[in-house]
């Protein structure tokens, strides 16, 4: 019985660390990035559900020290890798090489930078598949394998990845089961004229503020647990499924603007990074439930990489985006749909 209270007393500690939290962490990034809210809510959301980010956005919108002021809040090792060309599977994993021990030789495995809690991989696309695919084993099972031998990677780990829509040429697009592991696909656009005037004058006039660290990385262990352990409604669950089936073309069911536009469509894990970020949304707001807006409010982030669009859509100039927003729409109607 005592066990059991103070289970309950750490799980409610923790619920009011993640409230209190999200200030306290918008309060110290506001040291060194203005503006971009739900850039920041998104990732939040991701590092607290224990999920990987793909960020993508133009060279110059603070991509890396977003990433690295978050790590700063959390405490968390940090290792950024850029991805070239020339980058092999063992520049990030590790490698085995032989040592000379007091006469005699043995093989001994000397770790990548991959072997830290958050790591940013920038520029991901301009790297072969081959490199790219060293990624894999990494984001889904936490650990590396090299010479037959498994390597578990610390605890937390993230892998933010960063991505530049605009120069495309020499680059190599993430096959989808590497982009299906991503939880969100965050995207960062260019800040309103108010907002970027704040960021020269803040940057021209002084030093960045240093950031203090929050949290650490059993503070995120323990969030995580307490994430999975937000009720919600069995409807809500079967709302955020149907959202993620919607999407698929040739389906039972499936809506004529999907067939018509839509080659590839969402596949289970939507569903469950729906749910999951759903009960983190619901946290970050103050509420032990997650309602219908929670989940519509991450079905951007959460499908944009995991809908792949045919030369018909590409031709009438239709997005993703457009996609989404018609899906959304389509679906208003259910029960679950109208539940706040």
């Amino acid at each position: 019985m005592e066990n059991t209270s103070s289970q309950i007393a750490a799980e409610r500690e923790a619920v009011e660390q993640i409230i209190a939290g999200r200030a306290r962490i918008q309060t110290e990034l506001a040291k060194v990035i203005v503006g971009q809210k739900d850039v920041i809510e998104q990732l939040l959301i991701a590092l607290f559900a224990g999920g990987h980010c793909l960020i993508t956005g133009a060279p110059g919108l603070a991509k890396t020290l977003l990433v690295k002021s978050l790590a700063e809040i959390f405490h968390l090792k940090f290792q950024r890798i850029q991805f070239t060309p020339d980058l092999m599977p063992a520049d990030i994993t590790g490698t085995e090489i032989l040592q000379d021990t007091g006469g005699s030789r043995r093989m001994a495995f000397v770790q990548g930078p991959i072997f830290a809690n958050l790591i940013l991989a920038d520029e991901i696309n301009r790297t072969p598949p081959k490199t790219q695919a060293a990624l894999l084993e990494a984001m889904q099972e936490h650990q590396v394998t090299a010479a037959g031998v498994r390597h578990a990677l610390p605890e937390p780990f993230f892998v933010l990845a960063t991505q530049n829509p605009i120069e495309m040429e020499g680059t190599y697009p993430l096959p989808e089961a590497q982009l299906d592991r991503f939880m969100f696909n965050v995207v960062i656009d260019y800040l309103p004229e108010d907002e970027e005037v704040a960021v020269v004058e803040q940057t021209t006039a002084r030093r960045p503020e240093p950031i203090s660290p929050l949290f650490n990385g059993q503070d995120v262990l323990r969030f995580h647990d307490t994430v999975r352990k937000v009720p919600i409604a069995q409807d809500l669950i079967r709302y955020a499924v149907r959202i993620a089936a919607a999407s698929r073309p040739r389906q039972s069911g499936t809506s004529d603007f999907i067939n018509e536009w839509v080659s590839w469509g969402a596949g289970l894990r939507a569903g469950q990074y729906l749910v999951l970020g759903a009960k983190v949304r619901a946290l970050l707001r103050g509420r032990a439930h997650v309602t219908a807006e929670d989940i519509q409010a991450l079905a951007h982030p959460t499908l944009r990489h995991r809908i792949l669009l045919n030369y018909r859509a590409e031709a009438e100039g239709i997005t993703v985006s457009t996609v989404i927003d018609r899906l959304l729409e389509s679906l208003k109607g259910t029960p679950a749909a109208s539940n706040k």
